[in-house]
């Protein structure tokens, strides 16, 4: 079902691509199905500071403004949807926080120049700096943002919302369609191996939790189709993997979270390692490596998604503070996020939840793990988190 994607603008930095051989997985992987657990991860804000070059008043600015953004009182998702409707709230203006260079484009470039550390403030209404530090003054009581001398990036997002929403394959490749069998459709992201014990033989499919887990609301076992059921996906018979694991998502009004993440454990001659793209009229695939590396400002980056698929853009902002709505499911608060503008296109839309983001050269290693949007914008979990909060390695 759903039409053919068309290839997106690829940039003159577009790494080779060559189509391998069909793949065929030659390791001993057992077949499903698994048992559930968690994980959880911490974040090291002083060392980001440190590494940065982040002045300790810009840092406790930044912490300031996510307690606030985090605290305030929850809203439904409609009417954060309706801004349009009448006056919005100035509460309801700011979405988010992160620290990211000057960009002209952002009417932020000040005395320390282009480059230099500021906040990024993300809004769901475009707006100047000036009248977003009054949102900020009006809605948080932070003065100290109101100074003339004190620059932000002004970054319109929309209100953020979870990425989950086109032709049958097999075996199945990394980036496309699929989804547990109660929601409408995401991203293989990846395939992967346990770290220890008997998961070091099985065959994982790395992805969202929303998008394999139905948001905290699946059952180790559950059915995972591709394609997704949104592009036509038959339950039991198009079954590829079952739920193996998640880490729940914090949707209480103080909770934080770090990662978005599941995995399904696969029959292995359902599945391949290769990415699909576009290549002319027909279909073409790549690998990618398997060692993760950090994400940095300015750092250029693609990924192979069910929705846009192959699109690349770059990293604006290494330590984002977000509020994810994930429609009936509840909003989420998130830290230590990855943001990504898109160069020339969009880097994501709806759909492409769970796709891997790795690095636009011949490397391709694995930076992050794309989990939601806003307006041009792509947010994403840092990879070695996920990997660490699910205690696997990428099989790639």
């Amino acid at each position: 079902m759903g039409t053919t994607p068309r290839r997106p603008r690829a940039s003159s930095t577009e790494p080779p691509f060559e189509a391998p051989p069909s793949s065929s997985i030659d390791e001993q992987f057992e077949s499903p199905p698994s048992d559930q657990s968690t994980a959880e991860s911490t974040t090291d804000e002083t060392a980001f500071a440190a590494a940065y070059e982040v002045d300790d008043e810009l840092h406790q600015m930044k912490q300031e403004l996510e307690q606030r953004i985090f605290s305030r009182p929850a809203r439904n998702a409609a009417g954060a949807r309706a801004l349009d409707v009448g006056p919005p709230e100035s509460i309801d203006l700011i979405t988010g926080v992160g620290i990211g260079p000057a960009h002209r484009d952002f009417e932020s470039v000040g005395p320390a120049g282009p480059g230099a550390p500021v906040l990024n403030v993300y809004v769901t209404e475009k707006m100047t700096v000036d009248e977003c530090k009054a949102a900020i003054v009006d809605s948080f009581g932070i003065r100290s943002l109101a100074a003339d001398d004190r620059m932000i990036n002004v970054i319109h997002t929309g209100p953020i919302d979870a990425y989950a929403h086109r032709h049958r394959e097999r075996p199945s490749p990394c980036g496309i369609s699929v989804g547990h069998f109660k929601i409408t459709a995401g991203t293989q992201g990846a395939l992967a191996r346990g770290r220890s014990g008997e998961r070091v033989n099985r065959l994982l499919m790395l992805s969202n939790n929303h998008v394999l887990a139905n948001s905290n609301a699946g059952s180790v076992g559950d059915n995972i189709l591709q394609p997704g059921p949104a592009d036509g996906g038959v339950n039991p018979g198009d079954r590829v993997a079952v739920l193996e694991k998640w880490v729940p998502i914090n949707f209480a009004a103080t909770g934080a979270n770090f990662v978005d993440c599941a995995t399904g454990w696969c029959w292995p001659n359902l599945v391949r390692k290769e990415f699909i793209f576009r290549s002319g009229g027909s279909w073409a695939y790549f690998r990618v490596g398997s060692t993760p590396i950090a994400a940095a400002i300015n750092m250029p980056v693609g990924k192979s998604g069910r929705t846009t698929q192959l699109t690349n853009g770059r990293v604006i902002d290494i330590n984002a503070s977000i509020r994810v709505n994930y429609g009936t499911a509840g909003t989420a608060n998130f830290r230590d996020q990855i943001t990504i503008r898109g160069n020339n296109m969009t880097f994501s839309q709806g759909g492409d939840s769970g796709s891997l983001i790795w690095t636009w050269d011949s490397r391709r290693l694995p930076v992050g793990l794309l989990f939601a949007g806003g307006g041009e914008f792509t947010f994403a979990n840092k990879i070695a988190r996920v990997l660490d909060a699910l205690d696997i390695n990428l099989f790639t």
